[in-house]
């Protein structure tokens, strides 16, 4: 009698997505607008530009630059223009909102844009612990795309998942 081993997770059918796969490639740097303003508070118009205009904005070149501002202050909008107008020739993107801010929309961007014809009617493992903080929205974003054509939805790993939809039979 011959013993032969079967790997019963890739006998499953089961398909896994892995979101971290779709993290960001470019760096992505915060530029907190709060150290620009007097006691951390107030915008003084000269010297806030003359704070930017000093600044080397080559250290962000190719990178997504994400603008906001920390402290409890009141911005006037052109602020974030100034900004714009001084990274805008090096930065591949600029952003209203933190880096986790950022994150959480390229992944909502990426999602909606995904083909997911792939994917219907698979049982389907959305991968999770990840080594990049992929954000929480984007496993909702993902089982929401997925839920109306997948025949069912698992997190975890293909060896320990927990079950989050399975289609009804009809």
């Amino acid at each position: 009698m011959e013993n032969s081993l079967v790997n019963k997770v890739a006998a499953s059918g089961l398909v896994t997505i892995n979101l971290e796969s779709y993290f960001p490639k470019q760096e992505i740097e915060n530029f907190d607008l709060k150290q620009y303003l007097f006691m951390e508070l107030i915008l003084k118009e000269k010297d806030f530009r003359e704070a930017l205009a000093s600044i080397d904005w080559s250290i962000y070149q190719d990178k997504v630059v994400c603008v906001y501002c920390s402290s409890d202050a009141i911005i006037p909008v052109w602020a974030y223009m100034l900004v714009t107008s001084y990274a805008q020739p090096f930065a591949e993107t600029i952003y209203f909102g933190t880096k986790e801010n950022y994150i959480q929309y390229y992944y909502s961007q990426i999602i909606n844009e995904l083909d997911c014809t792939e994917y219907e009617l698979k049982r389907i493992v959305i991968k999770g612990c990840s080594e990049k903080p992929v954000p929480p929205s984007a496993y909702l974003d993902i089982t929401n795309k997925l839920r109306p054509i997948a025949q069912s939805i698992f997190y975890g790993e293909p060896c320990s998942t927990v079950p989050i939809y399975k289609r009804a039979k009809v």
